[in-house]
């Protein structure tokens, strides 16, 4: 076969600050996922694309070009709107797991198609996979199934979304590249455009903890991204949340999952209550719904009930009692004051070292590993008082993650106790599509 473009070409025309025909796109996403343009020469066009920027056409040629190598799921005969939350990932962030519950209430079908943890920042289907019997991999007629009859459903992406994308993420993260904001945009919106969810909501993370430290940065991505999923016909909106402290007091696999049983009983911390109330509403606006009070659902069951159905359809037991880590340390306040620092990034990587994340996506999760906090930002502390508990089941990780909180902010640690009151937004700004 004789390839209509030549990859150096194509670098060059980056490289030199172009811009990149619609063909020449289509082409070098093409061939890259065949094999016929190599690594290398992909790594050189991502560093000039890092480097150079692309336009908002070039950006939704690519985007459409990835999802051109695989398949498109169509969920227009479930007969109900349809309406996904996309998080750009976070320390404590299990608001995927109220959340879906709480939409589908409304009869909105809430296809989630969520990922594993890396780094520290924790996966979806790790938390879980906490919960014995539960499945993750489901067949597209299992999810349309499970769509139609139950209304949420949160399980693993299927191999043949966007292929380029797998093969491309995998790449800029060897290569320096994964800052590349139109690439970060095309990979989300890739895979969820090719979902075929009607409604998308971004939650953009913003702070230490978040991949992105700074709201310009965070905001560009957002209207990127919300574009992005104009373009190709998507009702999309962002919120720009704040990812400085952790959400909530638990960080790891099942000590999310108890958490968001809290919240589904109508209890649960007062933050990550406002951020679900909130992405819930914007899920539901976008589906035409606004006379919906999600924290009502909270309150009344009715969104515990559709999360019972939701991890009995996937084989989960709801009724199953989280194990406990045999391993634990406490970290105690040192003084009388307030707490001015509970940083997201500090206890990720210690929660990380535990056990409840990986380094490799092959590596294995602990289920009981993490922290557990007992008082975030802007609460009083007494000097002795337990700020943290770390859980671990390997003993031998346990002075690593202690270390990681001592080496936070540069070694200005991850806690700080002042004397004036602290204030936290959780939604910083929103960003809809100009069109």
């Amino acid at each position: 076969m004789t390839e209509r473009h030549d990859a150096v070409d194509v670098i060059r025309v980056k490289r030199d600050g172009g811009t990149l025909s619609d063909d020449q796109i289509d082409w070098v996403v093409d061939a890259y996922t065949r094999g016929v343009v190599a690594d290398e020469q992909m790594s050189s066009l991502a560093m000039a694309i890092l480097q150079r920027g692309m336009s908002r056409a070039e950006i939704a040629r690519w985007t459409a070009a990835m999802i051109a190598t695989g398949e498109r799921l169509d969920f227009s005969g479930l007969g109900r709107p349809t309406a996904d939350k996309h998080s750009t990932g976070g320390v404590g962030d299990k608001i995927t797991l109220p959340l879906a519950p709480l939409v589908a209430v409304y009869g909105v079908a809430v296809p989630q198609l969520s990922g594993r943890g890396l780094g520290h920042t924790g996966g979806t289907l790790d938390k879980l996979e906490s919960i014995p019997g539960w499945r993750a991999a489901l067949s597209n007629e299992e999810m349309h199934a499970q769509l139609r009859e139950v209304g949420p459903v949160i399980c693993a992406a299927g191999s043949g979304l966007a292929p380029a994308d797998k093969k491309l993420y995998a790449l800029r993260d060897v290569t320096g590249t994964v800052e590349a904001i139109p690439l970060i945009a095309s990979s989300i919106m890739s895979k969820k455009i090719a979902e075929g969810t009607g409604v998308l909501v971004l939650d953009v993370k913003v702070g230490s903890g978040a991949f992105m430290k700074d709201i310009d940065q965070a905001r560009e991505l957002a209207e990127t991204m919300v574009n992005l999923g104009a373009d190709a016909g998507v009702r999309t909106s962002a919120l720009l949340t704040d990812m400085s402290t952790p959400l909530g007091y638990a960080i790891g696999n099942g000590n999310e999952v108890k958490e968001s049983l809290d919240v589904l009983a109508g209890g649960g911390p007062a933050d990550v209550v406002e951020l679900t109330v909130a992405l819930a509403k914007e899920m539901l606006a976008g589906a035409g719904i606004t006379d919906a009070d999600p924290a009502e659902a909270l309150r009344d069951g009715r969104a515990m009930d559709m999360w019972r159905r939701m991890i009995a359809a996937q084989g989960g037991d709801v009724d199953a009692e989280m194990p406990e880590a045999p391993h634990v340390e406490e970290v105690r306040a040192d003084r009388d004051g307030v707490l001015t620092r509970v940083d997201a990034l500090g206890f990720g990587v210690a929660a990380w070292r535990l056990g409840a994340g990986r380094a490799r996506k092959e590596d294995p999760v602990q289920v009981s590993a993490g922290v557990m906090l007992h008082k975030t930002l802007g609460e009083t502390v007494k000097a002795g008082d337990v700020i943290a508990t770390l859980h671990t089941e390997t003993e031998s990780r346990m002075p690593r993650g202690l270390a990681a909180l001592d080496e936070a902010c540069g070694g200005d640690g991850a806690i700080a106790i002042g004397d004036g009151p602290v204030e936290r937004r959780i939604v910083l700004d929103r960003v809809e599509s100009a069109i």
